[in-house]
């Protein structure tokens, strides 16, 4: 027995008041959708592309150059490096249709390329710049926004542009930013009348004001050219949907949001990079759809053009699940039932999708619903037997029919799905209280009771700087614990650690395991001991620690 499920109700208990899995509350179901916005909030899942020269290097896209404006961003590649490697950037087996093809079959119904990152570099012939692909000192000449734009029109699917207000290689950036924003307008204007429809535009401002990119003219500006393009909140200006980052936003089904994460661990390509499992990559996309979200899954092309086999893996797994499942991600809207670390639903019409994530025995126990389930449905094949009572809703599904990441059982209703209120879980009295000497800027999505709710995409993290901070569950009732598993978000930062333990009646911190460093998979095995309280407690790290769970075995 591992004591994950023990830990989950001290969870539910610290977060289901409104932090992590809050939102807002609503008496009934989820807003009308703006009619522009339609498309977009059926597509439900979408690709995103960071691709550029900086692949030849592996390292992060523009972060790696060294410096940004005013000398910050020390990434490690003179910045004389950086703006040359478009020189060595010749992806001669970069096939448009065969990623478009990859997106399709895998369910996402639109795609965002990144037509230029914060490091200048111009992915299409803008004839504003010399520094791009079609540059004659480039060895590939070709303008691979036209490439992927038509080929995405082709394939029937919605193309999107990503497009990076800050600047590093254009000289009025930060220097006459009046200059600049005529510059960067006139780049965003070539990009909506050159290339088809450009149906949403994905600004990435790092923070900068509407004054600062002269945003108000500037949607004026893109709606004149395409009345209905879509915005997201990275302009200054609060946009059509906010698009929270390597994290799954909270439920809100009254506000459009969106959530952008990387397959691997950086946006653009790296050698030997460690990649999220498939598994995890099908309940990521489950859990934004649950929570009324969408999905930007990204993927970094090599140098070469080609899509990492690793990163086509993924997509090709996620094809598969989706291939007998799609109904219950396509099209619909997040709930009734709120989500949860084992389960998170989805609804269209008169159907409810119940995506069950993690199983604790042999049946799902669900809270009551208010409409009366007629039928029911294991999407995939295989039997599932639900039983509906005035306390809830118990669904069983043989293991051998189970799907490793994400059994989805269709319910049909008596009426429609989508005027119902939301449906909390049974409220759990916790059982532990989670606590951190530090949290980032004591930001509540980076708490403690992140690296303990069984959501590896979400994190508990610290401040820049910090070396020495201890990560702690103090237990209601003592348990008898045998080993510990942790993964580290950010690997390698921690150098130095060790896991304690006070048994009960004692305040003395007992130490059961050290180590160096943790990385994406440490676990440990010891004598089982009485724990009253477990922590682990970093004595080194290169920079703030970030660990996205750690979970506990205990005795039988």
């Amino acid at each position: 027995m591992t004591l994950k499920h023990f830990l989950k109700s001290a969870i539910l208990g610290l977060t289901l008041a409104g932090t992590r899995l809050g939102g807002c509350a609503q008496a009934q179901g989820p807003a009308p959708t703006e009619p522009h916005m339609q498309w977009w909030r059926d597509a439900r899942f979408g690709m995103f592309i960071h691709w550029g020269p900086i692949s030849v290097m592996g390292q992060e896209i523009s972060w790696s150059r060294s410096p940004g404006p005013g000398g910050a961003n020390p990434g490690g590649i003179p910045a004389a490096t950086y703006d040359n490697l478009y020189k060595q950037f010749n992806p001669n087996k970069f096939d448009a249709k065969a990623i478009v093809a990859l997106a399709k079959a895998a369910g996402m119904k639109y795609i965002v390329l990144t037509t230029k990152h914060h490091d200048g570099f111009c992915e299409w012939d803008s004839k504003l710049t010399d520094y791009k692909i079609t540059n004659p000192m480039s060895p590939y000449q070709k303008d691979i926004v036209k490439h992927l734009a038509d080929a995405t029109h082709a394939a029937g699917l919605h193309w999107c542009v990503y497009y990076s207000q800050p600047d590093y290689h254009q000289p009025d950036f930060h220097v006459n930013q009046a200059a600049y924003d005529k510059y960067f307008h006139a780049q965003v204007h070539e990009l909506l009348t050159n290339y088809g429809k450009v149906d949403l535009i994905w600004f990435d401002g790092l923070g900068g004001t509407a004054q600062d990119w002269d945003a108000d003219h500037l949607f004026k500006e893109m709606r004149a050219v395409n009345p209905n393009i879509i915005i997201n909140d990275r302009c200054g200006l609060p946009g059509d949907y906010y698009s929270p980052e390597q994290r799954i936003g909270v439920y809100d089904d009254q506000h459009p949001w969106e959530t952008c994460m990387t397959i691997g661990g950086q946006w653009s390509y790296k050698p030997d990079d460690t990649y999220k499992s498939s598994l995890r990559c099908i309940q990521t996309l489950a859990r934004c759809v649950g929570g009324d979200g969408n999905l930007l899954l990204n993927i970094g092309p090599q140098p070469d053009g080609a899509v990492d086999p690793t990163q086509a893996d993924r997509l090709r797994a996620i094809a598969a699940w989706m291939k007998t499942r799609s109904a219950s991600v396509t099209g619909t809207r997040g709930g009734p039932y709120k989500p949860t670390a084992s389960y998170v639903s989805t609804r269209k019409g008169n159907m409810v999708y119940v995506h069950l994530l993690d199983w604790v025995g042999d049946t799902a126990t669900l809270p009551a619903m208010p409409k009366h389930i007629v039928k029911s449905t294991l999407l995939g094949g295989g039997h599932a037997k639900v039983t509906q009572t005035a306390d809830g809703v118990t669904i069983s599904v043989p293991p051998g029919e189970r799907d490793a990441a994400d059994t989805v059982v269709a319910l049909q209703l008596d009426g429609s799905a989508m005027d119902m209120p939301l449906i909390l879980p049974a409220p759990k009295a916790p059982i532990a209280t989670l606590s951190a000497t530090n949290t980032f800027q004591n930001d509540k999505n980076y708490s403690a009771a992140m690296a303990y709710d069984e959501d590896g995409d979400d994190r508990w993290a610290t401040d820049d700087g910090t070396k020495d901070v201890s990560l702690q569950a103090d237990f209601a009732k003592p348990a008898m614990i045998t080993g510990v598993a942790i993964k580290e978000a950010l690997e390698n930062r921690v150098q130095k650690f060790e896991i304690q333990y006070q048994a009960p009646g004692s305040s003395e911190w007992l130490t059961v395991a050290t180590g160096t460093q943790i990385g994406p998979d440490y676990t440990t095995t010891f004598a089982p001991v009485d724990a009253k309280a477990f922590r682990l407690h970093i004595l080194d790290a290169t920079n703030g620690p970030t660990i996205s769970e750690i979970s506990f075995t205990t005795a039988k």
